[in-house]
């Protein structure tokens, strides 16, 4: 297992008690959300424009994630298609009160397509920002 983050902080956030389920373990879908958020901030960027997300690929929770700790995406480009990206992002924690101690609780694939104002598919911009 890796020790530190590949690719671009996109997000952090703290996981608060409204975001659990009902055994008092963070909400996978809560977690998801946070992956789609700040995967979807690299998209636009790297598109200039508009992006939807049309798939999630091989996403797997390998540790809980808490109350309080300390949530951070990270994200990279791999591929870029004709009008998609195909985006892998990490999520890891610092645990309450273990601060400087990054876990790596979560990993999938985020595919986004670039879309103009009515919706429909458009070339992304070739050359990185």
């Amino acid at each position: 297992m890796e020790n530190e983050p590949r690719g671009e902080l996109v997000i952090r956030t703290i996981a608060m008690p409204r975001d659990t389920n009902p055994n008092g373990d963070i909400f996978g879908g809560w977690l998801m959300s946070q992956m789609d958020l700040g995967s979807g901030i690299l998209a636009s960027k790297r598109a200039r424009a508009r992006v939807v997300t049309v798939a999630m690929e091989g996403l797997s929770f390998l540790q809980p994630v808490e109350v309080g700790d300390t949530v951070a995406c990270y994200a990279w480009v791999e591929k870029v298609g004709r009008t998609s990206m195909k985006i892998p992002v990490e999520v890891w924690v610092e645990r309450f009160r273990q601060h400087g101690v990054p876990v790596l609780v979560t990993r999938g694939v985020f595919i986004y397509v670039a879309v103009d104002e009515a919706g429909r598919p458009i070339p992304v911009q070739r050359e990185a920002p």
